[in-house]
Order: C-alpha cells, then structure tokens, then sequence
C-alpha cells in the first residue's frame, strides 16, 4: 500500500469520520483552510487510484467508503516510523519521547499499567 501525502491523509482522516459519503459531505470533518472543492475531488481519486477508498455511483453521485480501517492504516504507519527511524525498536521510539520531554513519568507509568495489564489478560 503506497504511503499517503499530507494531504491525502488528513482527507482519509475526514473520510473515516464521515463514513461513507460524496465529496460535498468530507468538508464538514476538514480542517481549516478548507481545500477547494477540486482540490479535495482530485485527492479523493488519488486515494481510490491508491486503493484507499472504495466507490459506487449512485444517479450520477460517486458515493466512496473507506477500503481500510483508520486503525489498520495507523498500525502499518507506525510500524514503518518504528522500522525506519527507530532501528525496529519500540523502546527507542519511546526513549526518543522521553528524551524530548514528550512523555511524562506518569504517562509512562499509565504505559506500563496497560501493558501489565494485557500481559494479566493473556
């Protein structure tokens, strides 16, 4: 799956709000400055080229759906943030959070809470 620009990634996140929906319906989940209306269109198809998104035509309507999850797109991204600048380390990207004072020692301690917590579980 090829990687998303800024652009197209803050349309999937308005599209994974709304749903399923046209073009005139993503506006309202789109951050300010709004694109314009071709702008967000071209991107849309970009994404469905990208296999992104999913569409169906309605009358003469193309209504899109996403075609992956806002959760999966998230665990294949930081995945690949981990792997490239992270040397496949998960204490590393942390580390680099604690070093830039990002993430607090309570925090931390919430972090390891939850991971206790699921090791309790399994």
């Amino acid at each position: 799956m090829e990687k998303l620009t800024q652009q197209e990634e803050e349309a999937m996140q308005a599209i994974w709000k709304t749903g399923e929906g046209n073009i005139k319906s993503f506006f309202a989940n789109l951050g300010e400055p709004l694109p314009p209306y071709t702008t967000l269109a071209s991107t849309v198809k970009n994404l469905e080229k990208k296999g992104y998104l999913q569409s169906r035509l309605i009358g003469n309507t193309h209504i899109y759906s996403p075609a992956i999850t806002e959760e999966a797109y998230k665990q294949k991204f930081m995945g690949n943030v981990v792997k490239d600048y992270f040397e496949n380390s998960y204490k590393e990207l942390v580390n680099f959070f604690v070093e830039k004072n990002k993430i607090s020692a309570d925090e931390l301690k919430e972090i390891i809470g939850l991971i206790e917590g699921k090791n309790n579980k399994l």
